[in-house]
């Protein structure tokens, strides 16, 4: 609750300053007679992506991290792991990766980073493999949204909250059985190997060190992510701008590109231009929504929606369906890593190798679960 939804009103409050601030950048551009194409590429994209970026992932995270690590310091988390442990050993991996999905929820870049706590080499890249498999908090609101776009019907009160909360706790529990059933398929085949005996220290229950945990979780891993997502996110900027401002046979890059796509979309009972939203996305899941719109609504650069009404009349105009709400809630959970997480990756495994089935992994599988659906529903008319 407080990271989802309590964290909205800060994020609001850091997006009115950032964009207030796109704004003073728009006018000094302006009286500097600066021309229209380096205003665009550097404040409506570079600049816009990194405030979009920064005001919607800092605040969850400022406000995650310091939970779990107060629940990690009280002695807490550790009994999860040795309660879990059998269910992951099942699956060939260690009940210390369930602290490490849980630090996934976060941020995935987190929970990489967090698995350095499973003993066993083959264990831990299990973990590191498998940890994108669990949403992200900037995957959270494309969730809720579509969630509340079109599976809940005529519900209303109390009850359209418990319709709301039940999906939304099935989506967790698919992306944790996907995440089990990868987690064995790896053991299975490129990661075989003896399990590790399971032996750990409790710790005493204790009143958790406040002050401690509030730096360590804001130095350690908030400020950490946001570093490496801002890295990302200032050139993906730039090209996202260049792709929605450039014009090709009448269309932007982004329409040609997206029509590219278009034809494996439909297999997975999408379209083209949401593949290209998941792909420049990359730098974070925070964005593959705005990017969506700005394709649809050939704005030229990134672009909120005002209420769920706008948005639902966005992607009804667009040809959505019920089928095309599935098949993305799919591919939200069941995708590749994004820029951070990728970086993140690499630097613990030191493996590109390692770092593309990270990324090939939970694409394919979501690629195939889409496919599926998309023939089943087809099938059934």
């Amino acid at each position: 609750f407080l990271t989802i939804y309590a964290a909205n009103y800060p994020s609001a409050l850091l997006s009115a300053g950032l964009f207030w601030v796109q704004d003073r950048l728009t006018d000094l551009f302006t009286w500097l007679h600066a021309p229209a194409w380096l205003h665009g590429a550097l404040v409506l994209g570079v600049y816009r992506v990194l405030a979009w970026v920064v005001s919607v992932m800092l605040p969850p995270m400022a406000i995650f991290f310091p939970l779990f690590t107060l629940l990690e310091d009280a002695g807490y988390l550790p009994r999860v792991a040795f309660m879990m442990d059998g269910c992951f050993r099942a699956a060939g991996g260690s009940g210390r990766q369930s602290l490490t999905m849980c630090m996934g929820f976060g941020c995935n870049a987190c929970g990489v980073t967090g698995c350095r706590i499973i003993d066993s080499p083959r264990e831990r890249l299990v973990a590191i493999l498998t940890n994108a498999f669990v949403p992200c908090n900037g995957r959270f609101p494309t969730l809720i949204a579509l969630i509340s776009l079109f599976f809940l019907g005529g519900s209303l009160g109390f009850g359209r909250s418990l319709l709301a909360t039940a999906l939304f706790l099935g989506c967790i529990l698919f992306a944790v059985a996907m995440t089990l059933l990868a987690s064995r398929l790896l053991t299975a085949t490129v990661l075989r190997g003896q399990l590790s005996a399971f032996s750990l220290e409790l710790p005493p229950y204790r009143m958790p060190r406040v002050g401690q945990v509030l730096v360590r979780s804001l130095l350690d891993r908030t400020l950490f992510v946001l570093g490496r997502a801002v890295t990302v996110a200032a050139p993906a900027g730039l090209l996202i701008w260049i792709l929605g401002s450039i014009s090709v046979h009448g269309g932007s890059l982004l329409t040609v590109l997206a029509g590219a796509l278009d034809g494996p979309g439909r297999l997975m009972g999408l379209d083209g231009m949401v593949l290209l939203a998941f792909l420049l996305g990359f730098p974070a899941n925070e964005i593959v929504l705005p990017v969506l719109l700005m394709g649809y609504l050939q704005t030229g650069s990134l672009t909120d929606y005002g209420s769920l009404a706008e948005l639902s009349a966005v992607l009804t105009a667009n040809g959505w369906t019920a089928e095309t709400a599935v098949c993305m809630l799919v591919l939200c959970l069941l995708h590749f890593p994004c820029g951070t997480t990728c970086l993140t990756i690499l630097h613990e495994t030191g493996s590109a190798r390692w770092t593309a089935l990270a990324a090939a992994l939970p694409t394919a599988m979501g690629a195939a679960v889409c496919m599926v659906i998309h023939g089943v529903w087809t099938l059934l008319g």
